[in-house]
């Protein structure tokens, strides 16, 4: 599959943003892209720094403007889009929402965050209500998609379940970066605690993970960018800048994962009866 990945740096114009996502999809279609994966909140700037009502006017309905563009999008250039918008569902309710465009332009499904975090400079719980939908893979034309959102990544449990439920691969739109108190190693560790974690959902589940990251700095965050895909052995296929913006395609082998699940048989070997007390919030 070719997989065409946009890390971009974002600026407060909305219109700007997407018009150069829209400006980014075209080429990578244009390359062959088979399936884009854009990055978390990709139409704004990030905006749960801090706690203000007034980001609020920034959601939208799911249909609406932004799955009517990118569904445009997707049918005029014959791609499968992964998006991530916030979404009003209703007065007072929100969501950080991941919505998978079809390549007749159509809405393949969606997916609500899980895990909504509340640290310094992402106050995401003012925001998103948790979601609601579970863990289960968007089916569409290029595969069963296990699309889950930022935090999501660092829950083996909810990769694994996107796994038990049949995804073909795993997809993260991502919005993480550095604080300013963070020293040059401190951030070294953090953004390699990132990849590696994620590298072992591959490993844990045998499929290939993809993750999209913003870049550059909004504020006093600065987006550390190093988008990747791994393959299902946790190879690192291709890793982008932790700096600059990019918009690349990064082939993978999809049908790689049957071999490897073949050779390690985890899910074979899992002692489903074993683990009832994976559902308490902490074992005594």
């Amino acid at each position: 599959m070719k997989i065409g990945i946009i890390q971009q740096h974002n600026v407060a114009d909305c219109k700007t943003n997407v018009s150069r996502l829209a400006e980014s999809v075209k080429t990578l279609a244009g390359k062959g892209a088979e399936l884009i994966v854009l990055q978390e909140l990709h139409n704004t700037l990030y905006f749960c720094k801090t706690e203000d009502v007034s980001q609020f006017d920034l959601a939208e309905t799911i249909p609406g403007p932004s799955t009517e563009l990118f569904g445009k999008l997707a049918r005029e250039n014959n791609v499968v889009i992964v998006t991530s918008l916030f979404e009003k569902r209703a007065v007072g309710l929100y969501h950080n929402t991941a919505v998978v465009m079809e390549r007749d332009g159509s809405i393949a499904g969606t997916y609500r965050k899980m895990h909504i975090p509340d640290d310094p400079e992402y106050y995401e719980k003012f925001y998103f209500t948790p979601g609601d939908m579970g863990f289960h893979p968007i089916e569409t034309s290029v595969g069963k998609l296990g699309v889950m959102v930022c935090w999501d990544q660092w829950y083996p449990e909810a990769a694994r379940l996107m796994a038990l439920a049949g995804a073909e691969i795993l997809i993260y739109p991502t919005a993480i970066g550095y604080a300013d108190a963070d020293d040059a190693a401190e951030q070294q560790r953090q953004r390699e605690a990132w990849v590696t974690v994620q590298r072992g959902h591959a490993v844990a589940n045998g499929l290939n993970v993809v993750a999209v990251n913003r870049v550059g700095r909004e504020d006093s965050i600065n987006f550390w960018g190093t988008s990747f895909v791994a393959g299902p052995q946790g190879e690192i296929i291709y890793r982008a800048s932790e700096t600059e913006e990019e918009c690349v395609i990064v082939e993978t082998d999809i049908s790689h994962s049957e071999n490897v699940r073949r050779w390690w048989p985890f899910l074979r070997d899992r002692r489903i009866d074993a683990y009832d007390e994976i559902l308490k919030r902490f074992r005594n």
